[in-house]
This record gives structure tokens, sequence and C-alpha cells, in this order.
């Protein structure tokens, strides 16, 4: 397979990098990510594993070098190995430089093998704290056990794990450096985000959530000397070096830090809808153009007319005491 013309937005941009929602289905609830009693999308309206592959490699034909596999929880999927193991080929004949995961760590024990055989090389596990009531109250329905052997288990089977933690106010500021040294002990990075305003805000207040990553920096500077470093992972993390422990520890800060101009990553939904900014409301139908057609032209074609329209930068914004820009989608149904 040949590749063709690369992808560029209209800022010069080149798009390397895919997201992928394969569910929106997930064994965990979230308070920031999803309702408690959640309407799920019926089976028939998501992409098939046969379409999923089909859209990501004709992604990867178009230049993406990097898939990230997200969720709800992707390991929930049916059959989701089969898609992993169908991807593998992209690897194997250098089209594809990564292929990765974002997952609550719940199902790790029963895959991180199979993962791992199937090319993947690292995984990030959102984990907001280490203490099991809280665990449970910020998940709904978690089981913290599960998840911390199915950490052990990715490690075990080879695969390089980081954390990713949502900083959220009042409820795992007093974890900062337990969670910190958790991380520190068993080798693997970590990566505090700020809360963004995402889907239904009327039982979660997500102001009163709202943790500035500033803050959490400046608490980590009374223990660590931090040097911050210029290395980009293709997401929008920025980085700093904790000198004491060699530890990398990143900081996702949509909301104090705009990181839109190297954006370099679409989303795709679970139902072929494209989200050219994860802040922004404008998407393109590619389930439409790639059922039409057995032929890749049609989608192809809507792929290059989709990017033409990715904005510059998002809107989120909570400097008026209110919620701006708020998306109404909940961050299952785009995939984080």
């Amino acid at each position: 397979m040949e590749t063709t013309a690369p992808l560029i937005d209209p800022f010069a941009r080149a798009i390397t990098y895919l997201r992928v929602s394969v569910t929106d289905r997930c064994d965990f609830r979230c308070v920031y990510c999803m309702s408690e009693n959640m309407t799920f999308l019926p089976k028939k309206e998501l992409l098939t594993l046969e379409e999923l592959d089909r859209m990501c490699s004709t992604f990867v034909n178009l230049g993406v070098r990097k898939l990230r596999i997200t969720g709800g929880e992707p390991l929930v999927r049916k059959g989701i190995m089969t898609f992993f193991n169908s991807m593998t080929r992209h690897l194997d004949a250098g089209r594809l430089d990564e292929l990765t995961l974002t997952t609550n760590g719940s199902q790790l024990g029963r895959f991180a093998k199979d993962l791992y055989a199937a090319g993947m090389r690292r995984v990030n596990v959102s984990l907001d704290t280490l203490d099991e009531q809280k665990f449970a109250r910020v998940t709904r329905w978690g089981r913290l056990g599960q998840v911390l052997d199915g950490i052990e288990a990715a490690q075990a089977a080879g695969l390089r794990v980081k954390i990713n933690a949502v900083a959220l106010k009042g409820f795992n500021e007093d974890e900062l450096f337990t969670i910190q040294s958790w991380c520190a002990e068993r080798d693997m990075n970590l990566t505090f985000i700020e809360v963004m305003p995402m889907g239904d805000l009327g039982n979660e207040d997500r102001i009163g959530q709202y943790w500035d990553l500033k803050d959490l920096r400046a608490r980590l500077t009374e223990n660590f000397t931090l040097t911050d470093l210029s290395e980009r992972s293709g997401g929008p993390a920025r980085y700093v070096r904790l000198e004491e422990t060699g530890q990398k520890i990143g900081f996702i800060t949509p909301l104090t830090h705009n990181f839109c101009e190297s954006c370099n990553r679409v989303r795709l939904t679970c139902t072929g809808e494209l989200y050219m900014c994860l802040g922004q409301e404008d998407m393109a139908d590619l389930r439409a153009p790639l059922r039409a057609s057995p032929d890749d032209a049609l989608l192809e074609d809507a792929i290059r007319k989709a990017i033409t329209l990715k904005p510059k930068g998002h809107d989120f914004d909570y400097s008026r005491q209110e919620v701006g820009g708020q998306m109404p989608r909940h961050m299952s149904h785009t995939g984080g």
C-alpha cells in the first residue's frame, strides 16, 4: 500500500495522530466522564471491527503514524483483539510507528500479554486515586484492586505504563505526593490532567472540581527540583523531570495553557464521526462514505475535506467562574 499525499490542515499542521474510540461502553462510570445512568448507543450504530480496520488503514495510508485506541473502555469491546491483531500488519510494514491504548486498567490482567504480542509497547492507565473508597466514589462502579493487578500484569508483559490522573480539587489534592512516589517506585511516568468541561454538568460541579495545574506544579516544587523538558510525545502534555528521582511528570492543561499550536491529531468516534478538535463541535460523518462504497476513494475524499475544517484551537475557559466553551457531549463519546 503506497502512502498518498499527507493530511495537512489549514494551519500547515500535518495530521499524523488518530485517536479512535472503539466503544462508548465502559465498566466504570467516572464522574467527569459519564452520567451514572448512561444511555449507550445501539450496537448497530457502531462501526464493526472490520470497518474500524478499514477506517484506520485508510488514515494510515494518508500519513497517520500513531493510533491510540480509546473508549469508553476499549477492552470491553467484544472481539477487540481481532482489531489489534489486524493493526499489527501496519507496524510490521513500517507504515505505523505506534499502536497504543488508553484504558481504565480493569481488563489489563486478561489482555496484557496479547496486547504486547500484537505489537503494543506502552499503555496509558487512567487512575486518579490510590484510596479504595475514593476510587469507588469517583468511578462509581470501580474496583481498585483489579486495576492495580492489571497494571502489574501489563508491566510483567513488557508494556510501559503511564498513569493519567485527573486533578480534582478537594478529591486527590492530598494524594499528590502519594501518587507521585507510587509511580516512581514502579518506574512509571505520570501525567496530570485538568478536568475538562464535557458532558451534562447537572450532577457534577466542574468549577468546584477544577484544580489549576499551576498550583499542583508549585506544590511539587516544595519537594523536588523541576526541570522543564522540550520533548513532546505527540500529545498535548508538557513535561518536567524531577531531578531527585529522574521521574518524568506531564501536565495537560487545556484550560490554563492553550496547546493547540502544535496539534497533530483528530478523533474518530465509535460511530464514525470525526472530530477535528476535542473542544469544538465541528465533526464529519465518515461512516456514510465508508459504507457507501467498497472502494476507499469516497472515504479518502471525506477525510481530506474534514481536515480542511480543523480549527486553530478550542474554546475551553473557566476564567469567569462559568464553564465557557462547554461541550455537551460526554468524554466517553469522543474518546478522551
